[in-house]
Formats: C-alpha cells, structure tokens, sequence
C-alpha cells in the first residue's frame, strides 16, 4: 500500500465535516396525504419554528408537479445566525421518496432527503434526512458545528411532530389541484409579506365566508 502525502488533520478533518442528521416518526394518516403534504417544501419549513431555529422556504422554479428540476431558496435562522441557500430537487417518486440538494450557498455539500413508507391503511413512517459538510473559513468558525447540527436535529423534530399534529388533527391538508392554482397563491403569499401558507389559505377562506355572508 502506497503512503499518502495527505496530512492525517485533513483526513480528520473532512470527517469531522461531514453531518448526517435523521429523524422519523409515525403519522396516522394514509402515505399519500402524507407525500402530498412535503411535496411542498414550503408547508414543511412553516413547521420549523422555535426559539433557536426558523426557516423559509420559497419557490423559484416550479415545474410540473413539484418535480424534478423544482427551485426554491432555503433562509434559515439557527440561534440567531441567518444563512440563505438555493436547492434543486433530485428526486421524486411518489409515495416514496423527495431528495433536494443545494446548488448554490455557503455549504460545501447540502441534501435532504424525506422518504415514506405505508404502515399500514392509515399510518405512514416518514424519516428526514439532512447531509451536510460545514463550510471552513470565516462562516465555518462562526458556526460552530456541534451547535448547528444540534439546532438542525431540534429543528427536524419539531417539524416532524408538528406536522403529525397538523396531520392527524384536521383529517385534510393543503392539496392545489393545478400549478396555476399554486403559483397564484404563492402571489398572495407575497402580497402578505411572505407569511405562512397556512396564514394565506385562513386569509382567503375568510374574505370567501365574507363574500358569502353578503350574498345570502
């Protein structure tokens, strides 16, 4: 076996750049309300609230269906530290699993992978999954990497148990049945300031019962 020339610190310290973060949890409700639910990415990140860590996501380049080839920008806000990062996704099989991976930001590598299994009728085991390699140099020293990678496993565990609530406790979700019907209310959620998708679909709902208030 050959020697290597490269230092045993920088083999260290690739390894010790490198983070996968995975949770799971058990929902009760059939895989495919649960697949449409994270099929946008944006319902998963308005469930990933606390007091270390928020994060917004906003689509930039749909495609059909939310498929291969989707865009959106990633603005996170990890114990007060804001990083931004723009996603491709690389995957999609229904029912099964949705892969996207940064293409652009301050990770050296970024991928999240949410993958469904059937348990059954009416329960679904949905496991996340975060692959990341800390940036080095002046932004990889500001985030200290025990501390993130701790925000991050906190952060996809609210959202996992947040989403279980949402889940289970209204018996429906969020579907748009056509792209068009999507992409107008994303305008909507622009014209609020980019609130939660939920707050828009509550916004509309209301101006809808005032409407029909009047006619009746």
């Amino acid at each position: 076996m050959g020697k290597s020339t490269k230092p045993l610190n920088s083999y260290w310290q690739e390894l010790h750049s490198l983070t996968v973060v995975s949770k799971s949890i058990d929902i009760k409700t059939p895989v495919d309300n649960v697949f449409t639910y994270f099929a946008r990415p944006e319902h998963v990140s308005d469930q990933i609230k606390n007091d270390a860590v928020g994060m917004t996501v906003v689509p930039m380049d749909i495609k059909e269906g939310m498929g291969v080839g989707t865009t959106f920008r990633v603005i996170g806000d990890f114990s007060g530290k804001r990083l931004e990062w723009d996603c491709e996704t690389t995957e999609f099989i229904k029912n099964e699993r949705i892969s996207a991976k940064q293409f652009e930001g301050p990770f050296k590598r970024w991928q999240i992978t949410n993958e469904f299994k059937s348990l059954g009728d009416n329960l679904t085991r949905v496991t996340m999954t975060v692959d990341y390699e800390m940036p080095f140099g002046p932004l990889g020293s500001i985030l200290d990497k025990a501390k993130f990678s701790k925000s991050a496993e906190k952060g996809m565990e609210t959202a996992l148990y947040n989403v279980r609530g949402l889940l289970e406790g209204n018996g429906s979700i969020p579907v748009y049945i056509t792209l068009d019907a999507y992409q107008k209310l994303l305008t909507e959620k622009k014209k609020m300031n980019d609130v939660p998708v939920s707050t828009v679909l509550t916004a509309i709902l209301e101006k809808y019962n005032e409407i029909e208030a009047r006619q009746n």
